[in-house]
């Protein structure tokens, strides 16, 4: 018996939930977990179903896309563990987070590498027996160093790349080698303080809740589409750093958690949005 997830979205109409069950009735397969969303406003439906049983995926699709309105998208994702390989620069609190996570199993990944611009954090990748690359950006021009850091990311045929604090803007061409595959973490609760030293600018601008935001990565800068985000209380007690200090926990938290989300196929993008089920 397999265990495989359908990812189905879709011009909304009536009777679509009856539809997919019962084609998933039809191919004797069990329906362990079912959750749905309707966003009214632009009529378009959700529906992620969690299966059990022997798949013929030809002939599911198939029957399914009789069954669906015209413009309909769905995905039938196997149970298969995600691989992933992570970028870093200096800061070791989100990697270090995520590498912990996947040891004892609260994240259900395959870390197959990280590589870094920097080799800062080689020791304590190290400790986890995952291989560090270190791909250096001195000397380089941008897009030199990001052939190099493609050869590299490539090698492992990623599902997903994760940027854990790795602080240098990727170009188009990176970009679109992954779409919608690359998850990063922005330290400041989006749309507010985009860019650099964002926990600068809220000091400046007096704010009383500090957060992070973790989104897919497009080519505008951080405005990508939002997969989760937290916040923390401060005040004007709170410097700068206080803040940056402070806002590490929310960073980390925020990252794994939208990491979890998207390994397990729980994330939707939709236009510049996400509907996670």
């Amino acid at each position: 018996m397999e265990k495989k997830t359908l990812l189905t979205d879709c011009p909304d109409a009536m009777g679509l939930i009856s539809k997919i069950t019962n084609i998933c009735y039809k191919h004797q397969l069990n329906i362990i977990h079912n959750k749905e969303f309707v966003d009214h406003r632009h009529r378009q439906f959700f529906m992620r179903t969690e299966l059990e049983g022997v798949f013929n995926d030809e002939t599911f699709l198939f029957d399914l896309d009789r069954a669906l309105p015209e413009g309909s998208h769905r995905r039938l994702v196997s149970s298969a563990r995600k691989k992933v390989v992570i970028m870093v620069t200096k800061e070791a609190h989100c990697l270090g987070d995520i590498l912990v996570k996947a040891y004892d199993g609260t994240l259900d990944i395959e870390i197959a590498a990280v590589v870094g611009n920097y080799d800062k954090l080689a020791g304590l990748v190290e400790k986890f027996d995952i291989p560090f690359h270190h791909v250096c950006h001195e000397g380089l021009s941008r897009e030199e160093h990001e052939a190099k850091l493609l050869d590299c990311v490539n090698q492992y045929s990623p599902d997903y790349v994760v940027l854990a604090k790795y602080m240098r803007i990727l170009t188009p061409d990176f970009v679109a080698q992954f779409p919608h595959r690359i998850i990063n973490i922005h330290h400041s609760f989006l749309p507010a303080f985009i860019g650099a030293k964002p926990y600068l600018q809220a000091y400046e601008r007096g704010v009383k809740i500090i957060g992070a935001t973790a989104h897919f990565v497009t080519n505008d800068l951080d405005e990508g589409p939002i997969i989760t985000q937290n916040v923390i209380p401060v005040d004007h007690n709170y410097s700068a750093e206080d803040m940056a200090r402070s806002g590490r926990d929310v960073e980390k938290s925020v990252l794994s958690k939208a990491l979890s989300l998207v390994v397990e196929d729980k994330v939707f993008v939709y236009g510049n949005r996400t509907v996670v089920l």
